[in-house]
């Protein structure tokens, strides 16, 4: 989840935001300031999940774009050698903000001085594991059996510094709400790292082309919100209060690194044990089937844990905006996953190319884990919000034994085995996960089945509709075509089921009058 911009775009960032919207956080005598009051609570995040759908939305289009040009560029064990070193240094990068621009954003009020003080901290955490990251660079070579792993460690960890020397004043723009201008740091920063990396491919430099797509986002969008945030960290000082955020950044950095270490065991055991090319093509499977609902999360949590901190305190409209969001959350990402079930064949051809058919079969046995991760992933933001750090933890505690045996009874079976054992390991935990993150809160088991059998149903009514056209969907030859047709029909089917039959049109409606541009959203007749 990185961040980004270039320092031109971000000189007019400011200009996107309207200032009555937005409440300063940081005010120059060092008082307290809580950021944007409940009064705009609504209308910022509605205004806010728009804009940050359009950022996921360019988001995805830049890296799937990105993604199928360097998959007929470079190899198989090009991916799985960088992917070898993140599924390490991802885990070092659970540290890099130390969980406490989430305390940032999640702190009801704030000044200056505390947030100058975290500041020094993410950077001297940053330093750190860019440090360690070079100093173990020999281990991860030693360990994986590949020496051009020393240098591709040591550069990757570089990153750390940029990261940390951001995290404030990103976690800042995201408290006051600013998604536009974290929306176009973002796109510009990715645009920056995916040319690189394809100019480097071109250039025949192999995988060291997807380590500048690594590095290269951090250090743009550290430019970028520096110059966005408009301000200049003091001092350290001490008696700043900031001893109860570390204390909610620890708890939530150790619930990432157990969390990190659960889901991505799998790549360490296959690139460990079957090689950089068996961890290539379940690599390319997992980022495929888990891009377009990483995108929407990203959205949840960058829109729902600021608005959700702010209602901590008001159970009735924390509720409300909580089940309002999880069932948008659903209804977008519902199709996708069963698309992905249908039309996999297609779908790898289009993204990957022919020479990528062993990821089919993995591909399609990941799609549950999508499916389990949508309903699961809000009620993190939601106990996040609430403060209820202890629960995560123990939930992350259950959650990660399970995951990893499910990764090593499939792992005589290669890819596949892994895939399928981490669908049925993740099958098992959903329902005991969502009654143990509702317990004590406003939000109920039974609310939550009832939310999500709307956009369930319609998901197989669709589904049916498509398996009735199968044999017309397939006189078309081309794949392109073809994934263009049958999404067509089932989109399509989808949403008039959702719109007509289930009365969900007002419900959307009402959201598009909340964003300010549906035509009478004011009551005002639009131009003719």
């Amino acid at each position: 989840m990185v961040t980004k911009t270039t320092v031109t775009g971000a000189e007019k960032l400011s200009e996107q935001i309207s200032t009555s919207d937005v409440i300063p956080t940081l005010q120059q005598d060092g008082n307290s300031a809580a950021g944007p009051t409940l009064h705009n609570l609504k209308r910022n995040t509605a205004r806010g999940a728009a804009v940050s759908f359009l950022r996921q939305g360019a988001n995805f289009t830049l890296r799937t774009g990105s993604m199928v040009i360097l998959a007929r560029l470079l190899s198989p064990a090009d991916f799985g050698l960088v992917g070898m070193v993140t599924a390490c240094t991802g885990l070092l990068g659970l540290f890099r903000e130390a969980g406490l621009s989430h305390a940032t954003v999640q702190r009801a009020t704030i000044t200056r001085e505390l947030t100058s003080m975290l500041f020094w901290i993410n950077l001297g955490v940053g330093v750190l594991l860019a440090a360690f990251c070079a100093a173990i660079a020999p281990l991860i070579a030693a360990f994986y059996h590949e020496p051009r792993l020393v240098w591709v460690t040591i550069v990757i960890g570089i990153g750390f510094v940029f990261s940390g020397a951001q995290a404030q004043h990103g976690a800042m723009l995201q408290r006051n709400m600013r998604f536009t201008t974290l929306a176009i740091i973002d796109i510009i920063s990715l645009l920056v790292g995916t040319g690189l990396g394809i100019g480097m491919a071109v250039a025949g430099q192999g995988y060291w082309a997807l380590v500048a797509t690594t590095l290269c986002p951090p250090v743009v969008s550290f430019l970028g919100v520096w110059v966005a945030g408009g301000w200049i960290p003091g001092l350290p000082r001490r008696r700043t209060g900031v001893r109860s955020m570390v204390r909610y950044g620890g708890s939530l950095t150790l619930n990432w690194v157990i969390c990190y270490v659960a889901y991505n065991a799998d790549k360490v055991l296959l690139g460990r044990f079957l090689g950089a090319e068996a961890l290539g093509i379940y690599g390319r499977a997992y980022t495929i089937v888990n891009l377009p609902s990483y995108n929407l999360s990203s959205i949840v949590h960058l829109v729902g844990f600021p608005a959700l901190s702010r209602l901590q305190n008001d159970p009735e409209r924390l509720k409300s905006y909580f089940l309002k969001g999880y069932n948008l959350f659903l209804t977008l990402v519902m199709p996708i996953a069963m698309a992905c079930v249908l039309f996999g064949d297609d779908i790898i051809h289009v993204f990957l190319g022919p020479r990528w058919g062993a990821v089919v079969p993995v591909f399609r046995l990941l799609v549950p884990t999508t499916l389990v991760m949508a309903m699961i992933e809000p009620f993190n933001c939601l106990l996040m919000a609430t403060s209820r750090m202890r629960r995560i933890l123990k939930m992350t505690l259950v959650i990660a034994p399970v995951l990893i045996l499910g990764y090593a009874a499939g792992l005589p079976y290669g890819p596949t085995g892994v895939a399928a054992g981490f669908s049925i390991a993740s099958m098992i935990l959903v329902v005991p996960i969502i009654v143990w993150s509702t317990h004590g809160t406003p939000i109920t088991a039974l609310d939550t089945l009832g939310t999500a059998m709307r956009p369930l149903i319609a998901m197989l009514i669709a589904a049916g509709a498509v398996l009735a056209c199968w044999n017309f969907v397939h006189l078309v030859t081309t794949p392109l075509l073809r994934l263009i047709v049958a999404n067509g029909i089932l989109f399509g089917v989808y949403v008039a089921v959702l719109w007509i039959f289930m009365d969900q049109k007002a419900v959307y409606l009402g959201l598009l009058r909340e964003i300010g541009v549906w035509p009478f959203a004011r009551g005002r007749t639009p131009n003719r």
